[in-house]
C-alpha cells in the first residue's frame, strides 16, 4: 500500500477510504498486505483528481462507478451494433 500511495501522491489512509468506501477492493498478499491493479490505481488516480478539485470523496467514489458503467454501456451498445451491422450485411454469394 505504501508504494501505491507514493506513486499516486497520496496517503495510505486515503487509500484505506476508498477501500471502506468500495471503490476499490484491493487483493491481499499471503501476508495480508494489500495488492492494487493497474485499473484499481486508475480509479483511485481519478479520486485524487476529483477530491483535489473540492469534491467530496464519497460524491466522488459514486461518479467514477457511474463513469464505469457509462463506459461498459457504450461497449456493450457499440458491440450489439457492430453485430448488428454484421448481420444485415449482405454477403457474396460463391
Amino acid at each position: 500500500m505504501g508504494r501505491a500511495a507514493e506513486m499516486l501522491g497520496v496517503t495510505p489512509a486515503f487509500l484505506r477510504s476508498l477501500d471502506t468506501a468500495r471503490l476499490i477492493v484491493p487483493q491481499r498478499s499471503s501476508g495480508g498486505h494489500r495488492r492494487y491493479s493497474r485499473y484499481q490505481l486508475r480509479l483511485a488516480q481519478r479520486a485524487r483528481d476529483l477530491v483535489d478539485e473540492g469534491t467530496a470523496l464519497e460524491a466522488a467514489c459514486r461518479i467514477i462507478i457511474l463513469e464505469d458503467q457509462l463506459a461498459e454501456a457504450q461497449r456493450v451498445n457499440a458491440r450489439l451494433r457492430q453485430d448488428r451491422s454484421e448481420r444485415e450485411t449482405p454477403r457474396p454469394q460463391d
